[in-house]
């Protein structure tokens, strides 16, 4: 087995038995990145000297026997999360030459542990849509099949894993952004509780949605770097001070005796075939597994779509007005006068999605409406996170599909925007909530895309999601599958 084909924990135990060096495994990725991702366009930055300088440093460090769990193990980043030094874009002209000026919290935790940087990774522009194919640097096309989109806005994240392009990855997940495309491209894809892992230098879309978490080959992997990365962090103001469990020995504790909920507002009839036989079939390895299955109801779900799209544009309309080609990012030439410069340098360097997005925003905020749809959306938010509240009085978690379908194709749903939007009607309401969720392999569609399961989980519940994810991949197989390049 090729180095870059491991999974991260048996790097780290090959690493710290001095059998492989990181050199080694960086130069293995690295290798792999040049000779794949011309076809899937997941990288927008590969940082391979500074890659190999820190494996070198991680080496010595290994020597000295100074090694933690992320020592010389090369990851990539979603190109949101700031890095000092090295361009970081969000796949916007608007931020195409942005150097950060610092490290985000999430990246300085795993960099203090020696991890190593490959390179930032492609996304829907400003983390503005469900496919990536909204960047300024084209799309990325999904491993499984080139044809189809990895889905997103985490899509370059997702990508990487399944193309091998790197071990362990960060997206962000602001309505489903990590768990849709783990489950497109067949990793595993969390989404902690918001407020657990920092959001310090992480450029922001919705400030009240947005959340970092791992994208991995596997659920140890996933439980690995979460306790890495969680924990208080006083440069974010919506950092919760709550201590930080060790996740991976929570894995071995199984599903038995655990009481799961099927929300019966999620498994409805337009559901793909393929995805309703997953789920079913993911049903009775939980119940050969001990664990026993109760319905329940959301009712409230039907109204999340329409309520993120309410308050993440709001949202961003505020966090997006910041570029207006005065301070940073891109300005526009030959204009007239100052307004003529940030109309044109806004127009110039934002793409269709997030005009289309800012423009909704602004609508909502705008004064005679504020109250019609943006505080009227926040009180049906409040009914959404009730719901889950009332769920978990009689469940320990609950299981549903991550997405209606299986990857679509480029293209098909660009010209819909609505259609487009209804692809993250799952996983949506778990971010308006606030509480945590994972997507795990599953399943294989007829057409050979992959299919992920949802696992959802109270507030600060990542143990038991990440214990009932890892007891469901050890009975199956899914997450053994490979993309064919």
């Amino acid at each position: 087995m090729e180095l870059y084909e491991q999974t991260m924990h048996n790097l780290q135990t090959q690493l710290q038995a001095r059998q492989v060096s990181s050199v080694e495994i960086t130069n293995s990725f690295l290798d792999r990145i040049e000779s794949t991702d011309q076809s899937i366009n997941a990288f927008i930055t590969v940082t391979k000297e500074q890659a190999l300088l820190d494996a070198a440093a991680a080496d010595q460090r290994i020597a000295a026997g100074n090694c933690a769990p992320l020592t010389g193990i090369p990851v990539a980043l979603k190109d949101i999360f700031l890095t000092e030094g090295v361009r970081t874009t969000s796949a916007s002209k608007m931020l195409d030459n942005f150097i950060a000026p610092y490290d985000a919290t999430a990246w300085t935790r795993m960099k203090s542990q020696g991890a190593v940087l490959l390179g930032k990774l492609n996304q829907d522009e400003f983390a503005m849509g469900s496919s990536c194919e909204n960047s300024a640097f084209g799309p990325t096309r999904n491993p499984w099949n080139k044809d189809h989109i990895p889905g997103g806005s985490s899509g370059g994240s997702a990508a990487a894993i399944a193309a091998q392009q790197a071990v362990a990855t960060l997206g962000t997940d602001t309505g489903g952004s990590i768990r849709q495309p783990a489950s497109h491209c067949g990793c595993v894809g969390l989404k902690p509780t918001y407020g657990r892992v920092s959001r310090y230098g992480v450029i922001a879309y919705a400030s009240s949605l947005d959340q970092v978490g791992p994208m991995t080959r596997d659920v140890t992997d996933a439980a690995l770097l979460l306790g890495v990365i969680a924990g208080y962090d006083p440069k974010d103001s919506t950092s919760v001070d709550c201590p930080v469990p060790d996740y991976t020995a929570a894995l071995q504790q199984g599903v038995k005796g655990l009481t799961i909920g099927l929300p019966k507002e999620y498994f409805i009839d337009g559901l793909d075939a393929d995805v309703q036989q997953a789920m079913e079939q993911a049903i009775a390895v939980y119940r050969q597994l001990g664990a026993e299955f109760v319905e329940v109801s959301l009712p409230h779900t039907n109204y999340a779509v329409a309520t993120y799209y309410l308050i993440a544009t709001a949202e961003a309309s505020s966090n997006l007005a910041r570029y207006e080609g005065v301070r940073f990012g891109h300005r526009a030439k030959d204009t007239a006068g100052l307004i003529d410069l940030m109309m044109q340098s806004r127009s110039e360097g934002f793409g269709a999605e997030v005009k289309r997005r800012i423009m909704l925003g602004t609508y909502a905020l705008s004064s005679g409406y504020y109250d019609a749809y943006y505080i009227k959306a926040q009180k049906v938010r409040t009914l959404i996170q009730q719901d889950f509240n009332e769920a978990f009085r009689s469940v320990d978690l609950l299981l549903t599909p991550v997405a209606p379908t299986p990857a679509f194709r480029i293209g098909e749903k660009t010209a819909d925007p609505l259609q487009m939007y209804l692809s993250d009607i799952f996983t949506i309401p778990v971010n308006l909530a606030g509480i945590c969720g994972i997507s795990v392999p599953a399943g294989i569609s007829s057409n050979g895309l992959p299919i992920g399961l949802q696992l959802l989980g109270r507030p600060f519940g990542e143990e038991t999601i990440l214990r009932a994810a890892f007891d469901f991949e050890q009975a199956t197989q899914w997450h053994t599958k490979k993309a064919a390049l």
